[in-house]
């Protein structure tokens, strides 16, 4: 059973140590989007998200400071969700259809980040550096 955890631990924080990556490799063109979105200092934002998702997946998939990496990415999704997918304001519907799906994305893996950090408030992590 503990290797199930270690499986979900795995596909969970796979999104953000991709998402992570793409805010260094893809900097200046994420800058841009993200100041479109009226987010001062975006440079900034985008190196700071890029960090908070980066340690954030990598707590989770390898198991220590698990608490503190699932906060991490609540903070980073939930403000994301409505400044980043704000599709109640596109008028294409394309793009709102997009965003709409983005943000529901964001609040679910919010959602199950809250799960995580809750749950690993008792249970010890299986299989991970903190044992």
């Amino acid at each position: 059973m503990e290797i199930l955890i270690l499986i979900a631990r795995f596909l969970f924080s796979l999104i953000f140590l991709m998402s992570g990556m793409g805010h260094f490799t893809q900097a200046k063109t994420m800058a841009e989007y993200t100041k479109s979105k009226k987010v001062p200092a975006p440079g900034l934002a985008v190196f700071v998200t890029g960090i908070m998702l980066l340690l954030g997946g990598l707590s989770i998939l390898l198991g220590a400071f698990v608490n503190v990496g699932a906060i991490l990415l609540i903070i980073f999704l939930i403000p994301t969700a409505f400044i980043m997918h704000n599709f109640w304001t596109v008028k294409d519907p394309m793009m709102k259809q997009q965003d709409q799906i983005n943000f529901m994305k964001d609040l679910a893996l919010a959602g199950a980040a809250f799960l995580i950090w809750y749950l690993y408030q008792t249970v010890p992590v299986p299989l991970s550096l903190a044992q």
